[in-house]
């Protein structure tokens, strides 16, 4: 068994990977044929925007207009909320879309608090539009929760966090989180982007809703800009479900038919993200002209015990710094032949970028430095490609890009 997934769909830690009926619950949880005139197995793609009502004010199948509700979005939220272990799934038009009306729940004088280390475009919508509504900012490293609990004062209304975070893929304690969290009646928001639902469940660990940008691992194929988010509780989805229709930050159908199509396969396909991290995490830990390899399924990573508690495998991002300065991490990319240049992640295709000038460039520099993304951090989204061939390339960019006198 190389490092990943075995044939029991284990992991090399002894971790099970999936949840009972994962698989099942993708394929079918919304699908049924009964609810479609034709009977199609497959979802519809319901392109009306305006429904026939039998009277005024009275709907034949609980639809009226797109922006409020729409067949083929309601399977998808739907199958979302099944696989996230949750009772409601809403879908908004990109993952900010849905982060948007999450934080129009907060008022003037309420006080968010996030971790430190956030999505690029997450920390600019808090500090540079949520902060104008009067909505007060507080970021601390999460995974220490002495300094979360030094944040909440009466003001705080809900906590935000990543993990694995994104780029430098720290884990915060999802549990811990929001035991504290509810001790004080705050809402605790996860962003679980890079984990999936297949790898985590955070409304498992008493998290109050669970955002994905489903333009990632849950669409999968890299043509779809999305948003998911789930929760359990009824007081939420009526807050979030009107916001969702008075704001109107919705997808089109036809894109909520491709991330339904895309997560009948998500089980698949994280299996496989997982087994080539782990190929190309461990050469990468080997090479000398790597410092630092960062990889929730790696021992060496500091927070790989809580991984193995709350995740159910490590997904298929890693993250390592070049040997040498800025020049050697831009002649990278220059070499790099399997891997493409750019940003986002979670496609079948393997992505790499430097986030310190591409998906945090919008973070100031000095947060930059404290969080350490600096010019020699490179961020991978591994694939599901032949291992060895990602491996192969990495290691021939790496040589042509870090000479020998360097080492």
């Amino acid at each position: 068994m190389m490092n990943g997934l075995d044939s029991n769909g284990e992991n090399s830690t002894g971790t099970k990977t999936t949840f009972p009926g994962f698989a099942t619950a993708a394929i079918h949880a919304g699908q049924d044929p009964e609810q479609w005139a034709s009977h199609a197995v497959t979802p519809l793609i319901c392109m009306s925007t305006t429904f026939k009502q039998s009277a005024p004010g009275e709907l034949k199948a609980g639809f009226e207009y797109s922006r409020g509700g729409n067949p083929t979005r309601k399977a998808l939220e739907e199958c979302i909320a099944a696989i996230d272990g949750g009772k409601y799934g809403l879908a908004f038009g990109s993952g900010l879309a849905a982060t948007t009306a999450i934080c129009q729940m907060l008022k003037t004088g309420d006080s968010l608090v996030c971790m430190d280390d956030l999505y690029g475009g997450t920390n600019r919508f808090f500090n540079r539009i949520l902060i104008n509504g009067g909505v007060k900012i507080k970021m601390v490293d999460a995974c220490n929760m002495a300094l979360v609990e030094a944040a909440i004062d009466s003001s705080t209304k809900m906590i935000w966090i990543e993990t694995p975070t994104n780029p430098t893929l720290k884990l915060v304690d999802i549990e811990a989180i929001c035991n504290v969290a509810h001790r004080h009646d705050i809402i605790v928001v996860v962003d679980n982007t890079f984990a999936s639902s297949y790898f985590q469940r955070p409304l498992d660990f008493g998290a109050d809703i669970v955002l994905h940008s489903a333009t990632k691992y849950a669409n999968g194929h890299s043509d779809v800009v999305m948003g998911l988010i789930s929760m359990k509780r009824d007081d939420l989805r009526d807050r979030l479900h009107f916001l969702q229709y008075a704001s109107g930050g919705i997808p089109s159908p036809f894109d909520c038919f491709l991330v339904n199509r895309g997560l009948k396969t998500l089980h698949v396909r994280m299996r496989q993200h997982e087994k080539n991290a782990f190929a190309v995490a461990t050469a990468l830990e080997a090479n000398p002209r790597v410092t630092r390899v960062t990889y929730p399924g790696l021992k060496s990573h500091p927070q790989h015990e809580l991984a193995k508690k709350q995740m159910r495998g490590f997904s298929g991002m890693v993250t390592f710094r070049i040997k040498g300065e800025l020049a050697q991490a831009q002649d990278f990319f220059k070499y790099i032949k399997v891997f493409t240049l750019a940003e986002s992640l979670g496609g079948f295709e393997s992505l790499a970028e430097l986030p310190a000038i591409m998906t945090h460039a919008s973070v100031p520099p000095e947060q930059r430095k404290e969080l350490g993304i600096d010019d020699t951090l490179i961020r991978l989204s591994v694939g599901i490609e032949d291992a060895e061939d990602l491996v192969n390339d990495l290691t021939q960019a790496l040589e042509k890009a870090v000479p020998a006198s360097m080492l």
